[in-house]
């Protein structure tokens, strides 16, 4: 969502996350790759789908409409977009959520079907909240530098209070694939 005249705004490279998420699952040798959106009306979820499909072209992946399904952040609506990508003919080999509640989601639906993570299906999550390090397994996910982003604000917000010339303002913090257990290579069963 832009900035409103004279607002400020913090954020989060949430493109380039998105972008290196797909990548990721491509490099590991994945091709059908499922996305569940956050709310569209929330700048953040459209910037991610944007870097996923940005990733598929840059691979030369078609961009298949079928495997986005329509997400709001809440896990609920995770385990629902993941049914939907499950129950396709062709379905995919790796799911990533637009963010990790949507992941944990994407979990309970896989393990309702006894799918084994990751070696029936690969899944990655956005914002590295705390659970994401302790759910089993562990899963690879988009961090945001949510503390930096707390201090970024608070300096704004500072400076906003002292300056009689208050003008636009945006920060944007760099985001961070941080690799876990949720996902493998293609060709491995291993796991």
């Amino acid at each position: 969502q832009g900035i409103g005249e004279g607002g400020a705004a913090v954020g989060a490279t949430n493109r380039a996350g998105g972008y290196t998420a797909t990548r990721y699952l491509i490099e590991l040798g994945h091709r059908r790759i499922g996305f569940i959106t956050g709310a569209m009306d929330v700048g953040c979820a459209v910037d991610r789908l944007e870097g996923y499909r940005a990733a598929l072209a840059e691979f030369g992946i078609p961009a298949d409409p079928a495997l986005v399904a329509a997400g709001n952040f809440a896990r609920e609506t995770g385990f629902a977009g993941a049914r939907t990508l499950l129950d396709l003919p062709d379905p995919p080999t790796a799911i990533f959520a637009s963010n990790d509640e949507m992941a944990f989601g994407v979990i309970d639906a896989a393990r309702d079907r006894g799918l084994r993570i990751p070696g029936d299906l690969s899944i990655v999550g956005f914002d590295d909240i705390p659970p994401a390090a302790s759910v089993y397994p562990a899963l690879t996910t988009v961090r945001q530098p949510l503390e930096q982003m707390g201090r970024v604000a608070t300096q704004m917000l500072l400076r906003l209070i002292s300056d009689e010339q208050i003008r636009p303002e945006r920060a944007e913090l760099p985001t961070e694939l941080i690799v876990r257990e949720s996902c493998r290579p293609l060709g491995d069963s291993s796991r």
